[in-house]
């Protein structure tokens, strides 16, 4: 843990007016880069940890990368400062990050462009559900100490629980970074997604639900809130997403009949993409 923290001598100072000379622990952020079939695609400031699976993630959210098997090579170099993945890619979608970028709303800022292409088309159907008592028990399980976090308070968490109850676990500076790094993980062990629940620490806006679809996870559960569009946009592509998870309680926002088994049903203009497209979001 030592080498992604820091400790630096600040004063911390009380309402009372009291003041204390003490060492503080702090995160340490790097500038990582991206090269893909050897041309620098980005650069993200992230920890450097897990950084080929960053890359794999991220590139198979923005689906630039439509499958594990059109990789070839991923490399991180000697300083952990630059991964090096050569593949088969889809020229589109990478066209489309230059193309039109939209700022999201990520607490380390972050960049997505690809809302429409393959994302306008899906509708996550699946069948999974998960009972009630599971859902607390997963709600329990992230909520395990982290030492990272405990020391800096300044990471965010993604897990990824899957359907033989093994988990996948990343950590990171950015929410964003958090999720790219535990599919990213998953995929690099040729991992199905499809019926895993995630749990994460930041808030769901609607670039963190498209995330989730982009890899066929159907049911995403956070400790913080969701934004009007992270509804909508889950509404839209079938996703039960499920808010402020802590304290005992949750809300769901979406597709509840996953986890309450009811009979619950959404309306025809509420689970078809045929009509609306996630871009129609902000419009409306």
């Amino acid at each position: 843990m030592q080498e992604f923290t820091k400790t630096i001598p600040i004063t911390r100072l009380y309402k009372d007016g009291r003041q204390e000379h003490i060492q503080d622990c702090v995160i340490r952020e790097q500038r990582i880069a991206l090269y893909l079939n050897g041309k620098k695609l980005l650069s993200s400031m992230s920890l450097p940890q897990d950084q080929d699976a960053y890359a794999v993630g991220f590139l198979m959210s923005e689906g630039v990368i439509e499958s594990i098997h059109d990789i070839q090579s991923v490399e991180i170099a000697q300083d952990g400062l630059s991964v090096h993945i050569q593949a088969h890619i889809n020229e589109q979608n990478i066209q489309n990050l230059f193309h039109e970028k939209t700022l999201t709303s990520g607490c380390c800022v972050g960049v997505s462009a690809n809302f429409e292409g393959k994302i306008v088309e899906k509708f996550i159907s699946t069948k999974v559900q998960l009972p009630v008592k599971r859902l607390w028990n997963l709600i329990t399980r992230f909520e395990a100490p982290s030492q990272l976090f405990e020391s800096t308070g300044c990471v965010h968490k993604a897990m990824l629980v899957l359907e033989d109850e093994s988990d996948i676990i990343s950590q990171d500076v950015g929410r964003h970074n958090a999720i790219d790094k535990v599919v990213g993980k998953a995929r690099l062990q040729n991992i199905d997604t499809s019926r895993a629940v995630l749990i994460v620490s930041g808030r769901l806006s609607m670039e963190m639900v498209i995330k989730a679809a982009m890899h066929d996870i159907a049911i995403v559960i956070s400790r913080s809130a969701t934004t009007e569009l992270g509804i909508k946009s889950a509404q839209l592509l079938g996703i039960t997403l499920v808010g402020f998870a802590r304290n005992g309680a949750c809300n769901i926002y979406t597709h509840p009949q996953r986890i309450l088994h009811t009979n619950t049903h959404t309306s025809k203009s509420n689970t078809t993409t045929q009509t609306t497209t996630l871009c129609d979001l902000f419009s409306s």
